[in-house]
């Protein structure tokens, strides 16, 4: 089990207080719609808009941004469509508004820094940053930009939930081969390694392990039905995206290494 200090858990105040400060010079106000979530001409002026451009930078080309950091070839947008302002699609919007929060898997409370590190960990089958490195603060700054307006310690928004209640019976993965042949192959490749730079690999030694969110037939499903194929998204109906997200979940994939140690890099105490 990860442990990590109370600094983690001040960072994470510190990092949403910066950026709900600055909210609050402009009057209370509702969470930003979707298409009005993320403008870079609108972003604060000095160091916090910087920062805030930096976690959307990480988000969009994880790749390039966290070399190091991760060992599947994605990038966070991969699952957070237009880098967490779509519906429905791995939203951010609100999200930092739901920390800390208790987890179930970790049996504990965890900051932002902390789900953060958990998607470093699974998604990408990495290593996190630094908790008060510049782009875990960055990451911090641009959801809480993007979680603006939201109340603290609400909870996920209807319309922001992909997951959808599974079928009774297991899924066909027959019929899921078939679908993934005709609608998915032509962008992740008949042997699910994807594209570089332009598609995920959904299975393989590059792709996301065995611990991540998308590694659960549910999560898969909800996301594939509403997002998949990127050529005509919610096209698939609930059985199709069941069908063909068991298919995918049928082949191989890293194994999370649990017993692998994290650690914080020590500072000064004037840093602080």
């Amino acid at each position: 089990m990860l442990r990590f200090s109370f600094v983690a858990l001040l960072f994470a105040a510190v990092g949403f207080a910066a950026v709900a400060a600055h909210a609050g010079d402009l009057g209370a106000s509702p969470p930003p719609s979707a298409s009005a979530a993320y403008d870079a001409a609108s972003l604060p002026p000095g160091d916090l808009g910087a920062s805030i451009k930096l976690g959307r930078e990480i988000v969009m080309n994880t790749q390039q941004a966290m070399k190091g950091y991760v060992r599947a070839k994605l990038d966070c947008a991969a699952c957070h469509l237009d880098g967490g302002t779509v519906a429905k699609g791995g939203s951010f919007m609100g999200t930092a508004a739901y920390f800390p929060q208790y987890n179930k898997r970790s049996n504990r409370i965890i900051t932002l820094q902390d789900r953060l590190a958990e998607c470093f960990l699974y998604s990408m089958n990495g290593r996190p940053p630094n908790y008060a490195s510049k782009e875990m603060i960055g990451l911090v700054a641009y959801i809480s930009w993007l979680s603006r307006g939201a109340p603290l310690f609400s909870t996920p928004a209807p319309s922001n939930r992909f997951i959808e209640p599974l079928p009774s019976a297991s899924p066909d993965v027959a019929h899921g081969a078939k679908l993934y042949q005709q609608q998915c192959s032509v962008c992740h490749q008949a042997n699910g390694a994807g594209v570089a730079g332009a598609f995920p690999p959904l299975w393989g030694d590059t792709s996301f392990n065995n611990g991540a969110g998308m590694a659960h037939i549910d999560r898969m499903t909800g996301f594939v039905m509403h997002n998949m194929p990127k050529s005509a998204p919610g096209s698939l109906s609930l059985q199709d995206a069941y069908d063909v997200s068991g298919f995918v979940l049928s082949h191989a994939r890293p194994v999370f290494a649990g017993k692998t140690l994290v650690e914080n890099t020590p500072l000064p105490a004037d840093y602080y």
